[in-house]
């Protein structure tokens, strides 16, 4: 074990590695080569390793320095970011709400769930962070966020500390470009027999209650692409490669600008959206204000 890691030592090993050299670094330190390098020295020294090794006339970073970097890295980004925020006039006056968007959500929806914060008499600053389902849950129960907005609830073993509400429940809907819904609209929806269809990949909640309402009503489509990603499988939409399931609380959301129009709804399929927050943010002014619409919404 180490003392405890000097933050200065790690900072003049971070100029070097992002520099790239101890005399760049050293420039635009305003220091000698000589003190840099001491204090690269000392922080190896304390931590018992090499982070940097001599290739010709240049310096690399070795594994534990690539480690390092990383870390120093997210550690100094955070610093400045501090900074900044301790440097804003109206601090004591602002709101942070920090977002977690599940990668499965489209950005309309998104937006249309933290409206209600954005709606708040006080400044807000929002920041979102759109990833996958598991690594933002991990970052709630870090307090990194403060809330995840998702399209299914929080799993069971994280309900001791987190907690899910249902914000929206949206239509799902068939799109395609006017042709296609031109060719497919009369006997809708048997008429998507063998029909070209876009689908959420496997691990989209939509995915599988689309197959089971296909398969209810003995259809069986012609699977022509499926996509991770929501507006990626829009843009391949509207490009006639295939009709496509979305959820929308607007037909307008997707049809304004025509180049898709609406073929018919999944009845009995609908997206749940829902707010997922650590127990102990619940008193959050923007996500009580988000919590709130959606239980209005709903009453």
């Amino acid at each position: 074990m180490f003392s405890q890691l000097n933050y200065k030592h790690l900072h003049y090993f971070w100029a070097v590695a992002r520099a790239g050299s101890v005399t760049a670094a050293a420039r635009q330190l305003g220091m000698s080569a000589q003190t840099v390098s001491g204090q690269i020295s000392r922080l190896e020294q304390q931590i018992g390793r090499a982070l940097f090794s001599q290739q010709g006339r240049g310096l690399v970073l070795t594994e534990a320095g690539r480690l390092a970097l990383s870390y120093a890295d997210r550690i100094f980004q955070l610093g400045e970011e501090l900074q900044e925020m301790l440097a804003d006039e109206q601090l004591d006056h602002t709101l942070r709400l920090s977002s977690g968007i599940s990668d499965v959500l489209p950005k309309s929806i998104a937006y249309r769930l933290l409206k209600p914060a954005l709606s708040l008499p006080q400044r807000l600053r929002l920041h979102c962070n759109e990833g996958a389902f598991d690594q933002l849950l991990h970052e709630l129960a870090s307090h990194s966020l403060d809330l995840v907005l998702a399209d299914r609830p929080a799993p069971a073993a994280g309900q001791q500390t987190m907690q899910s509400h249902l914000l929206a429940r949206c239509p799902v809907m068939i799109f395609a470009t006017p042709e296609l819904v031109a060719r497919y609209r009369d006997g809708f929806p048997h008429s998507l027999q063998r029909a070209p269809l876009l689908l959420p990949s496997r691990d989209n909640v939509l995915r599988s209650q689309l197959e089971h309402w296909l398969d209810e009503q003995g259809i069986r489509a012609e699977l022509v692409g499926e996509f991770k990603d929501g507006a990626l499988l829009q843009t391949f939409g509207e490009q006639g490669v295939g009709l496509f399931p979305a959820p929308a609380f607007a037909v307008e959301d997707i049809t304004a600008g025509g180049k898709l129009g609406l073929l018919g709804r999944v009845a009995g399929v609908e997206e749940h959206y829902y707010a997922i927050t650590n127990r102990r943010k619940l008193q959050h002014k923007a996500v009580q204000a988000i919590i709130l619409q959606a239980e209005a919404e709903a009453s």
